[in-house]
């Protein structure tokens, strides 16, 4: 069967009636301003079997219906229009007791942050087997085995997993428990809920291949929810697309994905970073605008305001429907022009418009950082595990330039980022700034002039900002302290600091919680920049944003790049968005540098078999991906182990043998400034396919 294909469409499923069907679902929610319509109108159905995925931009209404198919809503929450059909059953005549009959047992839902599933006093095993006994009566010993097959599919085959509690395992592990407790009962329909979101891109491979397996060995149908376009091409069959509530567009994967109709669809698209494009050779192309209010809902079309092919005499009017693409059976859009915009072409590279500068001077240099903790101190302070956190880290990034820094979770990328700011001072090793050391220093310890020229981004703005302060105190603070600009001046110059990251001046006055995402990570970058910074570190600055506000915030980082000559240093998981924006990319694991190079060789053979996996577990929108997965197999070795060999060497696919446990790997250099730590020669190296 191929991708795009869903088993209920193939020959003898034609009749079976649908496992999940809604009919005109409308949802609302009751607050003290009055009803807010979230969902004004969805219909669509899912077979047995069959995987069908659901993304838009944060507030579209995903998550909202998948509440609302298992009635989560919440006492604000109504469905109060419209059918929710399972098994040929309306939910909405069902009682309490029906509807808890059905949780778990035929309908179940995983989270997307597995801990918020689990009982932390709980061990897994034991939240294993409440499902089999709660809904089948099944006695405990009967419980337990199907336990343990349960944990053989999940890929944790080791019995004594069952005794572990959940704090014991790793972010993968959890998320694979919970997909165990939510198919141990083989329901009919599995909810997923960003199931991937905040793993590592090699576990994320990991979970959406279980996914897809475990889909036909139950022949589960699935709802899967995401706002990252290319893990639902991975696991789903067909796709749906929703804005402000409503479906736009829907369709087999090939279909949506290889050609869009709906604007919004092509925008999403669009301004998607790819392992093939680079802020060179193919800019990003943000959706204008920002999604509307609820409260006020156009009559028409409610994208009209942020689409580029609006007719205003048309599209804002009238109501528009949902309506099968000409020459296209099963594709359905919801957009008058659909037929006017022609074939959807996927971005491309196009040749720079500018010859590379020459080579510039090293602002930041890092050699042999180590960074070593010491865990489960003594009352007086001795005694303690060694936790070797960094080790023999060497780096360096020319003025003007972008360094990223990627890898695993726990593999060193914020211990780096914190002794390059001073929130962490050095065990060993150097960084120096301008040739000037600041590896030994605390950030409070470091004079004004040196805290100027170094400054930091962090993953999540409401962490950083003062919820009780206005945008121009925070901005303005900064430029007080750092620069020493009076106050009333301060005032004057938070303005033009908010339009160089392109906000307006007027949201000086606004409070955090009165702006987007987006606009609170620009208040973030604009703080920043208020000391005029030589460097500015930014730990996973886009990672929390939808596709449209990320592709405008890496847009920005790179204009400013151009324009004030900032040093980057970019820490990120994402290697589509990595290679979009790095002139050099370091690959980190446990601690220590396996990669180094100007970001076309890394991405590139000759590369390390670390490398190569991370790319090869990069999910991408494309139904014509046709590249091979690496999965990483074997243990990860612990931070406080001191390893004679390759760190890499317990989970490597391509390992030489003993002499990777017990020998450390050399640096070959395949071309200047590009090294790979590894014992596989470069000639072998060199033959690996193009990931």
């Amino acid at each position: 069967m191929t991708r795009g294909e869903s088993p209920a469409h193939k020959e003898g499923c034609s009749a079976a009636p649908p496992v999940l069907e809604l009919q005109d679902l409308a949802i609302s929610y009751f607050t003290r301003a009055g009803e807010l319509r979230v969902v004004p109108r969805l219909s669509v159905s899912l077979g047995h079997g069959e995987a069908l995925g659901l993304v838009g931009e944060s507030g579209c209404g995903k998550s909202t219906v998948a509440l609302a198919v298992v009635r989560y809503l919440g006492r604000a929450g109504r469905v109060v229009g419209g059918r929710i059909l399972f098994e040929g059953r309306d939910m909405a005549a069902m009682g309490a007791a029906e509807l808890s009959a059905l949780r778990g047992r035929r309908i179940a839902m995983v989270y997307q942050d597995p801990m918020a599933s689990l009982n932390p006093v709980m061990t897994v095993g034991r939240q294993l087997m409440e499902v089999p006994m709660a809904h089948e009566g099944l006695g405990r010993p009967d419980a337990r085995e199907r336990a343990l097959r349960m944990l053989d599919e999940v890929k944790l085959s080791d019995p004594a997993m069952l005794d572990r509690y959940p704090h014991q395992l790793s972010g993968g592990q959890q998320q694979r428990i919970v997909i165990a407790m939510a198919l141990i009962a083989e329901p009919a329909l599995l909810i997923l809920d960003e199931p991937t979101t905040g793993l590592d891109v090699t576990v994320e491979a990991a979970v959406l291949d279980l996914v897809r397996e475990l889909r036909r060995r139950h022949n589960s149908a699935i709802l899967y929810i995401s706002h990252n376009l290319g893990t639902v091409v991975r696991v789903c069959d067909r796709v749906g697309v929703m804005y402000g509530g409503e479906l736009v567009e829907e369709g087999a994967i090939r279909q949506v994905f290889g050609n869009p109709h709906h604007p919004y669809t092509r925008g999403l698209l669009d301004c998607l970073p790819t392992l093939g494009r680079d802020k060179h050779t193919a800019p990003l192309r943000p959706i204008p605008g920002q999604v509307g209010s609820l409260r006020a809902r156009p009559p028409g079309c409610g994208f009209a305001l942020r689409c580029t092919h609006v007719d205003p005499a048309r599209c804002v009017t009238v109501p528009i429907p949902v309506e099968p693409v000409a020459d296209d059976p099963g594709h359905r859009v919801q957009c008058l022009r659909a037929a006017e915009l022609g074939r959807w072409q996927r971005p491309r590279r196009v040749a720079p418009g500018t010859a590379a500068g020459p080579p510039q001077p090293i602002v930041l240099a890092v050699g042999g950082l180590r960074k070593v903790y010491r865990a489960g101190r003594g009352v007086l302070g001795g005694g303690g595990t060694l936790i070797r956190a960094l080790d023999d880290v060497r780096l360096s990034a020319p003025r003007g330039t972008t360094l990223a820094i990627v890898g695993e979770s726990g593999c060193g990328k914020s211990t780096l980022a914190r002794v390059l700011t001073g929130l962490e001072a050095a065990t060993a090793g150097s960084v120096t700034l301008d040739g000037e050391e600041i590896g030994n220093t605390l950030v409070d310890d470091r004079p004004i002039a040196l805290k100027r020229k170094l400054q930091m981004v962090f993953q999540n703005p409401d962490s950083t900002l003062n919820p009780s302060h206005t945008v121009g105190y925070a901005v303005g603070r900064a430029l007080r302290r750092l620069r020493g600009v009076p106050r009333e001046a301060a005032a004057r110059q938070v303005g033009r600091l908010l339009e160089v990251v392109k906000l307006a001046p007027e949201l000086a006055g606004h409070k955090p919680h009165q702006l987007s995402g987006g606009q609170k990570q620009r208040v973030a970058i604009a703080r920043a920049l208020a000391g005029d910074p030589e460097i500015v570190v930014a730990d996973e600055p886009v990672s929390a944003l939808d596709v449209s506000v990320q592709a405008a915030i890496v847009n920005l980082l790179s204009e400013l790049q151009r324009t004030r000559g900032v040093t980057l240093v970019f820490i990120s998981h994402d290697l589509s968005v990595v290679r979009y924006v790095a002139d050099h990319v370091a690959v980190m694991y446990l601690g220590r540098v396996a990669e180094v190079g100007p970001v076309e060789a890394v991405f590139a053979p000759p590369y390390h078999p670390y490398t190569e996996a991370l790319l090869s577990a990069v999910p991408v929108p494309d139904p014509d991906d046709q590249r091979s997965r690496i999965l990483l197999e074997g243990t990860l070795p612990s931070a406080t182990e001191v390893l004679r060999g390759c760190p890499f060497a317990t989970r490597c696919p391509r390992k030489l043998g003993p002499v990777c446990d017990e020998t450390p790997p050399p640096e070959q250099e395949p071309a200047r400034g590009h090294r790979i730590a590894c014992h596989i020669p470069l000639e072998e190296l060199s033959r690996l396919a193009r990931v």
